[in-house]
């Protein structure tokens, strides 16, 4: 397995003054980093590849969708808005070698219908990522979809209905994730929900139930790093943590208090529990 720490708790845009913060995770020991990719240039994002490559950081990423651009809509100027924009940030996950793209990939964040998911809101978001995952799969790239929890969402809401919803996509370069943070909230057993979706996992979060450091709140991580043992999964694990550093974020991660003392104690004290864990 290869461990990654999420940049999001620092920034939604890496730039030349996270640097100094690049060469300090690899020098603790982080195999790669998870970029955000919302906005930038092709140049940027090459220029980034160099230097993961000349640290020797591997690196997967992440997004979101909005209201704007959302796969699910009954609209088809919006879908393809979707489409265009996942074809865009793929074309950026390239120019920096990024392995998976993750996120709630299927809709859009915060957004509600009132109502359950339709089964005409699964079929046209299925013929959405189909397309981008012909994409994916040219650029390299693995998709993989995050379930949220129902506060967040309403789409995707469990490990059942995400694995269902990539079996109906039934594409080579689309996958699910499992994040501890939303399992915890959602599923009746957090070990055996896993355990079910090990066809299509293909991106794991490691992220506490406060969002504050791995291992130090009640998310069930024995349960967990003994299932991914048993799974044999070896794909990324990779420490999501949010903090008030970015008011934005903060607001759309409803993280009103700090969680920890610094963000080099996240770091550096989830690496060491991590790989306790998997010890």
């Amino acid at each position: 397995m290869k461990i990654g720490m999420n940049l999001l708790l620092w920034t939604a845009k890496v730039t030349e003054a996270h640097d100094p913060l690049l060469a300090d995770l690899k020098k603790t020991g982080y195999d790669g980093v998870e970029i955000p990719v919302f906005e930038g240039t092709s140049a940027e994002y090459t220029t980034l590849g160099t230097k993961l490559r000349d640290l020797g950081l591997g690196s997967t990423a992440v997004t979101v969708m909005s209201p704007e651009a959302s796969p699910i809509s009954s609209d088809a100027k919006i879908r393809q808005a979707a489409v265009d924009r996942l074809k865009w940030v793929l074309d950026r996950c390239a120019e920096f070698n990024a392995e998976v793209l993750c996120g709630p990939l299927h809709s859009p964040l915060g957004v509600f219908s009132g109502t359950a998911p339709t089964r005409d809101e699964r079929l046209r978001g299925i013929e959405t990522l189909r397309e981008v995952a012909d994409h994916a799969a040219a650029a390299k790239v693995t998709l993989a979809i995050e379930y949220l929890n129902r506060f967040e969402n309403y789409f995707l809401t469990t490990a059942a209905d995400t694995a269902r919803w990539v079996s109906e996509i039934n594409h080579p370069a689309c996958g699910m994730l499992w994040d501890t943070f939303h399992a915890h909230i959602e599923e009746k057993d957090s070990a055996a929900a896993l355990e079910s979706v090990r066809a299509r996992l293909v991106h794991v979060h490691l992220s506490e139930n406060d969002r504050g450091t791995p291992g130090t709140g009640q998310v069930q991580w024995a349960g967990t790093f003994a299932t991914l043992k048993k799974i044999h999964y070896d794909r990324w694990l990779v420490i999501e943590a949010f903090g008030r550093a970015l008011p934005d974020l903060a607001a759309a991660t409803r993280v009103w208090r700090d969680l920890f003392s610094k963000p080099k104690d996240v770091y550096t004290q989830g690496l060491d529990f991590i790989r306790r864990g998997l010890r």
